[in-house]
């Protein structure tokens, strides 16, 4: 599967997506996981790789929120990273990559962030 920057890639249908909990998909050879969030009804796709735990475990994360941010928790070590920025709210030097992620006539699609 061929993308660039400005190409969506169909990822899964939105049907697939349970909310509160993550998916993982393969996107350019990366695991992504993929989150539908009740609270704000966004969807968010970060990198899968806990750079903590070593693993690509984080869509199987909590999603939680604190003063307006909408985080989610590895499941190893518990360290909480924004959905939106993939900054670490617990150890600010560690940052998850984003990407853009849109529902569009009901499939879930990528695109790399610019």
């Amino acid at each position: 599967m061929e993308t660039s920057n400005t190409t969506w890639t169909n990822i899964c249908a939105a049907n697939d997506l349970t909310p509160n909990a993550g998916i993982c998909a393969l996107y350019n050879d990366q695991q992504v996981a993929i989150f539908l969030c009740k609270q704000t009804n966004n969807v968010y796709a970060v990198a899968n790789y806990d750079p903590f735990g070593g693993a690509n475990v984080l869509s199987r994360g909590l999603i939680g929120s604190t003063q307006d941010i909408i985080y989610v928790a590895s499941p190893l070590y518990k360290q909480r990273f924004n959905l939106s920025t993939g900054e670490c709210l617990d150890s600010p030097d560690h940052k998850l990559k984003t990407y853009n992620v849109r529902i569009e006539n009901d499939q879930v699609q990528l695109k790399e962030a610019s």
